[in-house]
């Protein structure tokens, strides 16, 4: 469950933006990232939203990111691997054991899901989730 204490709205915002930098530097991710997002100051503000909202409990994230991912071109597991190896490095630098052990869990859920329905989408076989 999501709660005030397990970390602060700076860790959430050093999240955020060091995943993101470490994303937009990547040489698979960038590219789909920079392809769709034009302004990123809005859609950082959102995902500091969205972590907020995940992590702390503030509730403050409003939006339905399934769309937007599904209509997303040429999406591979790689690429959702990668983005959770990125994911994975940058909770481990901020130094909160629980935040991460946190946000790791549900960073496998979100890509999980977003890869299922992505498959889902298309046709695909979705016998098997992201290994």
């Amino acid at each position: 469950m999501p709660t005030p204490d397990l970390c602060t709205e700076e860790e959430v915002h050093r999240l955020v933006h060091g995943f993101y930098a470490k994303v937009r530097l990547d040489p698979d991710l960038g590219p789909v990232f920079d392809a769709h997002i034009r302004d990123w100051d809005p859609h950082l503000s959102k995902m500091v939203d969205f972590w907020s909202s995940a992590l702390r409990g503030t509730a403050r994230f409003r939006g339905t990111p399934m769309p937007k991912h599904v209509a997303l071109p040429g999406l591979s597991e790689a690429l959702f691997q990668r983005w959770l190896a990125l994911f994975g490095a940058t909770t481990a630098a901020l130094g909160n054991p629980a935040m991460k052990e946190r946000a790791d869990v549900l960073a496998h859920r979100i890509a999980d899901s977003l890869w299922y329905g992505w498959r889902i989408s298309r046709g695909m076989d979705v016998a098997e989730g992201l290994v």
